[in-house]
């Protein structure tokens, strides 16, 4: 089981944007910015292209419903879109908020406190129309 299985299983504490019966986003614990967001399928699935096709577009649809509230609560030029999938074997969008080049580099993780994940999360929550 994934780390991010335990955390939709709840067995591990998250900071949750927002979350369907499919689809679940929360802030990376370790962000390259300030609501650096993680964008996942409830489901585990190791390789976002090993996902069925309902379950991919799905994904991609609910992460595009995220992005708006990220780009409202955190000031940005835009939010960007990785897909690593070598860190966690549980397929995953990273939506991460631009301002430069230099905010997509994963070697340079941030280490906020709960308190400030929690802002964050709620500040991002108050622009969500779903």
């Amino acid at each position: 089981m994934t780390i991010f299985s335990r955390i939709v299983a709840g067995e591990i504490p998250a900071h949750k944007i927002a979350e369907t019966d499919d689809y679940l986003a929360f802030l990376d614990a370790f962000p390259t910015t300030t609501g650096h967001t993680l964008v996942i399928p409830k489901k585990e699935v190791d390789y976002l292209f090993d996902l069925e096709d309902e379950l991919y577009m799905g994904l991609m649809a609910f992460a595009k419903r995220i992005a708006p509230a990220i780009e409202k609560a955190i000031l940005c030029k835009r939010i960007g879109v990785a897909v690593i999938g070598l860190e966690v074997p549980h397929a995953h969008v990273h939506l991460i908020p631009l301002n430069s080049m230099a905010d997509m580099n994963f070697s340079n993780k941030m280490k906020p406190s709960q308190e400030e994940l929690s802002e964050t999360a709620a500040l991002i929550r108050q622009h969500l129309s779903l």
